[in-house]
């Protein structure tokens, strides 16, 4: 019976993510793995930031592993992302947060005037960061459909093939 249980509870954790995020999230979990043993441990983490260039102390990665209620495997690395991200604001702040720079409330905000706002209000974005940005923003004649982007943010939306 538990056999059975944690099949349905892997089923429940990949039905979270679009394939392209579980291949993603593979992705990461491959590079943190580092040692390649399946689990993620303190030992793969000071590898991964050696290789950033800095170690933080044992505490603050033992730390990080303790979010995890058990070994680190690539199920348990996806459980913890599909917490986080389902603790990300509700699809309808977002979207409101949006129209309150779409004067006319037609579901779309004007590219240049978008770049703008990133540039020059709050943590204001590089160039780069901009750059970053708009592969991933759907955009139509100039327009940035935020509605489609709350979607992608919270997974709904499919991402079109490339």
């Amino acid at each position: 019976m538990s056999e059975e249980k944690h099949s349905r509870q892997t089923t429940n954790v990949l039905s979270k993510f679009r394939p392209v995020q579980v291949q993603e999230f593979k992705e990461a979990f491959t590079m943190i793995d580092q040692n390649r043993d399946g689990i993620i441990d303190i030992e793969d983490l000071k590898d991964m930031y050696s290789n950033l260039g800095r170690i933080p102390p044992d505490a603050e990665l033992k730390e990080m592993l303790k979010e995890a209620p058990g070994p680190l495997n690539f199920t348990m690395f996806l459980n913890l992302f599909g917490e986080k991200l389902s603790g990300t604001d509700p699809e309808d702040t977002i979207r409101q947060a949006f129209s309150m720079f779409d004067a006319d409330g037609k579901g779309y905000i004007p590219e240049e005037y978008l770049k703008d706002l990133l540039a020059n209000m709050g943590d204001n974005f590089t160039e780069e960061e901009i750059k970053q940005t708009w592969k991933e923003a759907p955009l139509e004649k100039g327009k940035f459909d935020y509605n489609t982007f709350v979607g992608i943010l919270k997974g709904k939306e499919e991402e079109e093939p490339k």
